[in-house]
């Protein structure tokens, strides 16, 4: 249960205003908001203050307001296997109520603050469980050599190594081409 006072001057704090508490009624809003800071796993996220398009409908329901909608984002990291940056877009999906009174409401359920709710918690738990933990530039990308770093995709195919094996190394030293020694 969230108990807080909102700001109605933030971006992601949305009026339900217009809803009343008359169960039934609906309304549909379209805003683009920053995204907030720190909105990344791993290897990639969402950038700060990039454009959050939200497609979003507020139903009064009898304990509350349910709140469904999409959220469209752009991403930005570095592909998890040849370390290039990557962009891409990502769209998710929420839904969540939000109660009128705390006796309606569970421990872990959210609370308007008088007509006032706040998108971000929502938000930010949607993306967050949608990003990739090992984001790739492209399904077939090869990523990096372990011997020595390059692309391999840049690299060709003949790149390669020679291995040794480490019990033998000390005796290579040892070999000497001599062609006559074994003539006779």
């Amino acid at each position: 249960m969230t108990l807080r006072s909102l700001d109605p001057r933030a971006p992601w704090v949305i009026s339900t205003h217009d809803l009343g508490r008359r169960p039934g009624s609906m309304h549909r809003i379209s805003p683009v908001l920053p995204a907030p800071a720190d909105l990344a796993v791993g290897m990639i996220g969402v950038p700060k203050d990039a454009d959050v398009e939200l497609d979003i409908r507020l139903e009064a329901v009898m304990e509350g307001v349910l709140v469904t909608g999409t959220a469209r984002t752009p991403l930005s990291g570095e592909c998890s296997r040849c370390l290039d940056p990557l962009t891409s877009e990502i769209e998710v999906g929420f839904q969540e109520l939000f109660f009128y009174s705390a006796e309606d409401a569970g421990e872990d359920d959210l609370l308007l603050d008088g007509e006032l709710l706040d998108l971000e918690p929502i938000f930010r738990d949607a993306v967050v469980l949608s990003l990739p933990l090992s984001p790739v530039c492209s399904e077939d990308c090869p990523g990096l050599c372990a011997e020595c770093g390059v692309k391999l995709a840049e690299a060709g195919s003949d790149h390669g190594h020679e291995r040794i094996d480490v019990r033998w190394a000390s005796l290579q030293g040892l070999v000497v081409d001599n062609k006559d020694d074994q003539e006779g």
